[in-house]
C-alpha cells in the first residue's frame, strides 16, 4: 500500500510542476512578442536623430520626427515680473 500512495504523490507533484511551467512559458512568449513589436516599430520609423541647439535666449529642437511648424503655437511668451523659484538663467 505504501508504494501506491507514493505513486499518487509523485503524479500529483509532476502535474503541479507542469501546471506552474505553462504560465511562465506564456509570460516569456508574450514578453518576447511585445519586445519584437517595439523593436520593429522603432526600426521602421524613418526619422533622423534629433538634437537640442541652444541659441541666445531659447533652446530649439532640430531634427527628429516632430516638425515644429505642425505644432500649435502658444504665441509669444509674456515677460512679466513673476520670478519662479527654479529659474536659473
Amino acid at each position: 500500500m505504501a508504494s501506491g500512495n507514493d505513486a499518487k504523490t509523485a503524479r500529483r507533484a509532476r502535474a503541479t510542476r507542469s501546471a506552474g511551467l505553462l504560465p511562465l512559458v506564456i509570460g516569456l512568449a508574450s514578453a518576447a512578442a511585445l519586445t519584437g513589436a517595439a523593436y520593429l516599430t522603432v526600426d521602421s520609423a524613418s526619422c533622423g536623430p534629433a538634437q537640442y541647439i541652444r541659441h541666445d535666449s531659447h533652446v530649439e529642437l532640430v531634427g527628429g520626427c516632430v516638425d515644429g511648424s505642425s505644432l500649435p503655437s502658444n504665441g509669444t511668451p509674456k515677460s512679466g515680473g513673476v520670478v519662479h523659484g527654479n529659474y536659473n538663467p
